[in-house]
């Protein structure tokens, strides 16, 4: 059974394979649009992906929030469909989280609460922020153990 590399940056050229790769996760072009919009206006902070025979199987991105500053958006996570049930997408999900953690960088992430949670994340932390989304399902990584008071702004390719 063969497993994928480890989590790397996106290379220059890739680009078209993450797009296919978030069509195919997503069963549609909503993801590979958001991606293409944060990469134009500039508010893409990193994009990371492992791959497997040279293929790109998996994909996530980070994003900067405008508001707090400093603040990251992960968004979105994609596996490809032929490598989901693997875990591959929570061992992701658990890099950024403890990246966050020792980098002291608050990253900010709307889903599934139990993936999230078990992948390191806490919505417990994010009660209290303020969002256009709902906050039941917002969760937060990064330093400390509280629960910030704040007003989320995403970037304006999340509309």
């Amino acid at each position: 059974m063969m497993s994928p590399d480890f989590l790397r940056e996106l290379r220059r050229g890739e680009e078209p394979a993450v797009d296919a790769l978030l069509r195919a996760a997503f069963d549609g072009a909503e993801e590979a649009e958001l991606v293409k919009a944060l990469r134009r206006s500039g508010d893409m902070a990193g994009e990371q992906v492992m791959a497997a025979d040279g293929d790109i199987v998996a994909y996530l991105a980070l994003s900067r929030m405008v508001a707090p500053k400093g603040w990251l958006c992960l968004a979105p996570v994609a596996v490809h469909p032929d490598w989901q049930g693997r875990r591959i997408g929570r061992r992701m999900v658990g890099l950024i989280s403890e990246w966050a953690r020792l980098s002291g960088t608050t990253v900010v992430v709307l889903g599934q609460v139990p993936f999230y949670e078990r992948a390191g994340f806490s919505v417990a932390r994010a009660a209290q922020l303020t969002s256009p989304y709902p906050i039941d399902h917002t969760l937060l990584a990064g330093p400390g153990t509280d629960a910030p008071k704040a007003t989320l702004t995403y970037p304006r390719a999340f509309g």
